[in-house]
């Protein structure tokens, strides 16, 4: 992603929720619309909770892909979100 201008980059591994989502949002609110993002995060709530509040504001979780073997609780994972346009 990060050979594309219009990518966006959030390392939230190290915060707890609520902040993966407040960080998350504050991120996407600063994207032009149609823009992708991708956020590093890591934990059970975190890849439950900000996939389906991201979802819930109507942008799009393209994927979601876990990056290393480690255990799911401790695992790192990719979310991919793309920022909805202005007029859907």
């Amino acid at each position: 992603m990060t050979n594309d201008k219009n990518a966006y980059f959030l390392d939230i591994t190290a915060e707890i929720c609520p902040m993966t989502f407040v960080r998350t949002k504050l991120l996407i609110e600063r994207m032009p619309a149609g823009s992708v993002c991708e956020v590093l995060l890591k934990g059970e709530e975190p890849l439950t909770n900000v996939p389906a509040s991201v979802a819930e504001l109507g942008h799009q979780v393209v994927s979601i892909e876990k990056l290393d073997e480690r255990a799911d609780e401790e695992a790192i994972w990719r979310l991919v979100v793309q920022k909805k346009d202005n007029f859907s």
